[in-house]
């Protein structure tokens, strides 16, 4: 055994050991280990992580290194010249990762490749992230899916594409001496004014917070999760994202637990919806990876002719859960709160920012970027492009989602927004979808004024709804 050379085993969006093909391989080759984490935000550029992203990756970071019994080495700046140069340093023969799926990841990591390369120096990645590579699954004419059914049933679903089985983590590991690496607060990954301390209370980040998350999930969400995911007040949604995108836990981990309650009585359908789900992750990934452009640019180009509007002032009521519409209000404080969104909320504010505010979707892409712990590049502006009526597999625009309505069907006892509206807590749940309709001596009893402890609504829904599709119109009619 080369007890001299280490193998480099370079952590990105895989922060686990379970499952993890690249350390695996690494302890296959018998060499030392060096486990490294680089925060490089150079070539992320405008997509490098937002505020809650950057929160968890601390924490994620911490966790990870307490697994790797404190042996993990963390860096930061332009991974393209830090890496050679660590290869450099420790004399290192081999590198391995698991790859990504970002655009700039992609570049970056190629130009790493060659030049590694080049010092014959042995560089191998795996796939670790997905449930199959994105160039692997194509029409029969060779081009990409753009629609989700199909993509799904002759990927997740079809028998040439099966889910590998998951991998332990290795027995032992033999780390590499090294002296590199700075500590994990020079990272600089907290902000100084520690917002962040209520998400605290809400996340576990790490390998073990991530089990413990699909375990509880397993238990008690899955068994009604096909209707109640669209649930906001009820606990049916897996709340794994975040631990997905960091790698605290592989999709192949996740599908594979699934898999024992596939034959239990009143399951199969539950399992089968959920698994979807993990589709549509992988449908975002591979949207991303066959249109680079998803992030910035429409994916249908006739919304480049869409006359959004600039309104610096209704963004911010958006922003901070201020619009008068309370299920929309409750989505975006608990979005600044912990760090997440329901789904289904996620649906309802984004279709009021871009269609009863009439706002350009990236706008809404920034916010949760910055604000979401699972900000996720694909599964963001996939879904906004989605909501928008621009992307691929889109929802059609003239789908306007009555946030009334909405709050009344998935939030029917208006439990939810008494949770992130508490100033409206004391209203029946007749009006506590409509505050604005109450009488005024129920708002009286209550303690609600509206305009006054309680915004009126922002936009008035008939109207709004009516310029937006006026607005779908005049490009359709252009096309």
């Amino acid at each position: 055994m080369d007890k001299v050379r280490p193998t480099i085993v370079w952590f990105r969006q895989d922060l686990r050991l379970s499952d993890n093909p690249a350390l695996v391989a690494a302890a296959e080759l018998g060499t030392p280990i060096l486990p490294i984490y680089i925060l490089d935000d150079e070539n992320a550029g405008d997509w490098k992580m937002g505020g809650a992203s950057r929160w968890w990756l601390h924490q994620s970071l911490e966790s990870l290194n307490k697994s790797l019994d404190g042996q993990l080495r963390l860096l930061r700046g332009d991974a393209a010249k830090l890496l050679p140069a660590i290869v450099d340093q420790v004399n290192a023969t081999q590198v391995v990762w698991n790859r990504c799926y970002e655009p700039w990841r992609i570049a970056r990591d190629r130009r790493i490749m060659a030049k590694l390369r080049e010092g014959d120096v042995s560089v191998r990645s795996h796939n670790g992230s997905l449930l199959f590579e994105p160039q692997s699954i194509t029409k029969a004419d060779g081009t990409p899916y753009k629609v989700f059914t199909p993509f799904y049933r002759n990927g997740c679903l079809s028998p040439e594409h099966e889910p590998r089985p998951t991998v332990a983590s290795p027995s032992a590991l033999e780390f590499a001496d090294a002296n590199i690496g700075i500590p994990l607060a020079k990272l600089e990954l907290l902000s100084k004014v520690a917002w962040y301390r209520q998400m605290a209370e809400q996340w576990s980040p790490g390998e073990k917070g991530a089990r413990a998350r699909l375990q509880d999930f397993l238990e008690i969400g899955i068994r009604n999760y096909k209707e109640g995911r669209n649930r906001p007040d009820k606990a049916f949604c897996s709340r794994l994202s975040p631990h997905l995108h960091f790698g605290e836990i592989s999709p192949h981990q996740v599908w594979n637990a699934t898999e024992p309650l596939q034959d239990q009585p009143g399951l199969h359908a539950e399992v089968d919806h959920f698994r979807s789900e993990l589709g549509w992750r992988e449908f975002s990934h591979y949207l991303l990876y066959h249109w680079p452009q998803l992030p910035e640019d429409n994916l249908q180009k006739k919304f480049d002719r869409f006359p959004w509007r600039e309104d610096a002032a209704a963004l911010r009521t958006w922003q901070r859960g201020e619009t008068g519409y309370p299920i929309v209000d409750a989505g975006m404080r608990e979005l600044w709160r912990t760090g997440f969104m329901h789904n289904r909320v996620r649906m309802i504010v984004a279709s009021f920012l871009v269609k009863n505010l009439l706002l350009h979707w990236h706008h809404g892409e920034a916010w949760f970027w910055d604000t979401l712990v699972d900000a996720d590049l694909a599964n963001n502006s996939a879904s906004w492009q989605w909501v928008s009526g621009s992307g691929a597999d889109a929802a059609p625009y003239f789908r306007i989602f009555n946030p009334v309505l909405q709050g009344q069907k998935f939030d029917p006892e208006g439990d939810y927004v008494r949770m992130y509206v508490p100033e409206l807590a004391g209203l029946p749940k007749k009006y506590i979808h409509n505050p604005w309709e109450a009488p005024a001596s129920m708002l009286q009893e209550a303690g609600v004024s509206i305009g006054e402890n309680y915004p009126r609504p922002v936009v008035d829904r008939a109207d709004s709804r009516d310029r937006a599709l006026a607005a779908f119109k005049s490009i359709s009619a252009a096309a």
